[in-house]
């Protein structure tokens, strides 16, 4: 990413409002999150590594480091953005669902908020939930397992 686009986006954040901006494109990421001192950028640019080179710090990283094959039947739902993981509407309500309950494509699993929006998850397919991945109330990352689903 160019500096002339980092500076567009600056601008562009302070005429709308926005506090918090983030993009990943070819293996770079950007974060920019505007505080009450101006912005601050975060550029991650990912750089492939030898699998030996890269196994000790995948271990160090823990929850999300080596992809498990799921048996067919099973299916996570994953964080389609970065946000914070709620399981109940409210602290005080029930939550949406619990482990061993059947559910269907339309049933909402969980509420991650993101930039101050509760976008609902919900389970895109017909069966149990077999596992909660996440703690309530935790942040979450992109593409991070949310809840392992065994199909009906």
């Amino acid at each position: 990413m160019q500096l002339e686009e980092v500076s567009r986006i600056i601008e562009l954040m302070n005429t709308h409002g926005i506090t918090e901006f983030e993009l990943e494109e070819n293996g770079v990421r950007v974060m920019l999150k505007k505080g009450s001192e101006g912005p601050v950028i975060h550029t991650v640019q990912a750089i492939p590594q030898p699998a030996a080179a890269a196994q000790p710090a995948a271990t160090a990283a823990a929850p999300a480091a080596a992809p498990v094959s799921l048996p067919d039947n099973m299916v996570e739902v994953k964080a389609p953005f970065v946000g914070t993981f709620y399981r109940a509407p409210s602290p005080d309500s029930d939550p949406y669902v619990k482990e061993g309950q059947e559910v269907n494509q339309d049933t909402v699993l969980c509420i991650v908020e993101a930039m101050k929006v509760m976008n609902e998850i919900k389970a895109e397919v017909r069966g149990v939930i077999r596992e909660i991945m996440v703690e309530n109330a935790h942040p979450v990352q992109f593409g991070q397992p949310l809840f392992k689903i065994e199909k009906i």
